[in-house]
């Protein structure tokens, strides 16, 4: 898992410069395809080089595909909307889990056939979609909405002019530059928020089977079920966060409230021995952790634009992605210490309060006053 993130975290701002040279369309399908051929490629893995390198390359890879996105967002919608897009977008997140974990363990078990081993089975019909995918994306992704033949021409020039205008608004206003999104106080609180929660959710979405199995002592098939239950509460709250701070234009509160819950959930459920209560409280961790997603990546936009933002966007996007090997690893560590999951749970709580407390503090950041073109 290291190995992945370094890749991940070097090439992450440098696949989003290059994205705006040469284009989301063409960038997030050279994205996907190579993502999907190193992931089939990992079926070939035969020592510790082999697997290294290529769980290094495919961190390479996917590198800039998250930021590339909500850059891409961003010059499609107006500010007003984005944290609904957003949300709509990450809908992934959560129902990868509710599909990923099941398919995966099906493809297990197609173990021998062919010649096959069942590993090498799962990299291969998960990795074909991507580059599937990445060709669709080739040929229907437009770069921006002027290029949309499927809009209607008034819709394209009103919808080109008003995302532009906003851009023009943001920059007037602060005029920040491509160096100076890099040592950016708010980009830096942005990116440590958004690494608090990225603990929690990773931390949750690796041991939530053994701490399910912990509470319930199911069969492993009776877990993976119950396991995803509480992604599907987080993808249905996404959405109604999302909803709800584009509705009222607040995006602060909308941070710091699901950030609060989610951590109050963890704690929590470290400490409820009853199976029926601690799976709900997991479940108003994962709905709070996961529905900050929405209201934060509709903040940087705000005063980033054109290079700027792709830069400041993949700064913090690889912040947060440390949170995925730091969340995991502080649970694993504290439960082989302890012998329980409960500090690890209280580890991801106080880091999501945390966040909450930094989400209040930019309420007063100048640089994240709403722009009105």
């Amino acid at each position: 898992a290291g190995v992945f993130f370094l890749g991940y975290a070097l090439f992450e701002i440098p696949s989003n410069l290059i994205l705006v040279r040469v284009g989301a369309r063409l960038w997030i399908a050279r994205i996907m395809i190579s993502w999907g051929i190193l992931s089939v490629a990992m079926m070939f893995v035969s020592g510790p080089i082999s697997f290294y390198v290529l769980r290094f390359l495919l961190g390479v890879a996917e590198a800039g595909f998250l930021p590339g996105i909500i850059y891409y967002l961003g010059n499609w919608y107006p500010a007003a909307d984005r944290a609904r897009a957003v949300s709509w977008f990450m809908l992934a997140i959560p129902l990868s889990t509710v599909i990923g974990a099941p398919l995966s363990g099906v493809l297990l078990e197609l173990d021998g056939w062919h010649g096959l081993e069942g590993w090498q089975w799962l990299f291969l019909l998960e990795g074909i979609p991507a580059v599937v995918l990445g060709f669709v994306v080739l040929g229907y992704l437009t770069d921006s909405p002027d290029q949309a033949e499927w809009l209607d021409p008034k819709e394209r020039s009103w919808l080109a002019e008003h995302v532009a205008s906003e851009q023009r608004a943001a920059h007037a206003r602060h005029g920040v530059g491509l160096k100076a999104a890099l040592v950016h106080p708010t980009v830096w609180l942005l990116g440590l928020i958004l690494f608090a929660c990225q603990s929690g959710s990773y931390g949750l979405t690796l041991w939530i089977p053994q701490i399910v199995q912990g509470l319930s002592g199911l069969s492993n098939l009776a877990v993976s079920m119950i396991s995803a239950l509480p992604y599907v509460a987080a993808a249905i709250g996404m959405i109604a966060i999302g909803t709800s701070s584009d509705r009222t234009g607040e995006r602060f509160l909308h941070i710091a409230i699901p950030s609060a819950v989610g951590g109050l959930g963890f704690i929590a459920a470290a400490y409820f021995m009853s199976p029926l209560l601690g799976m709900l409280a997991l479940t108003i961790a994962a709905v709070g952790d996961l529905g900050t997603r929405g209201p934060f990546w509709a903040l940087p936009t705000r005063f980033l634009t054109g290079s700027a933002a792709a830069a400041g966007i993949a700064l913090i996007n690889t912040m947060a992605s440390l949170g995925g090997f730091v969340g995991p690893y502080a649970v694993g560590i504290v439960r082989d210490v302890t012998g329980s999951f409960a500090g690890g749970l209280v580890f991801l709580a106080v880091l999501l309060l945390l966040a909450a407390g930094a989400a209040v503090t930019l309420r007063g950041a100048r640089v994240l006053a709403d722009p009105k073109p």
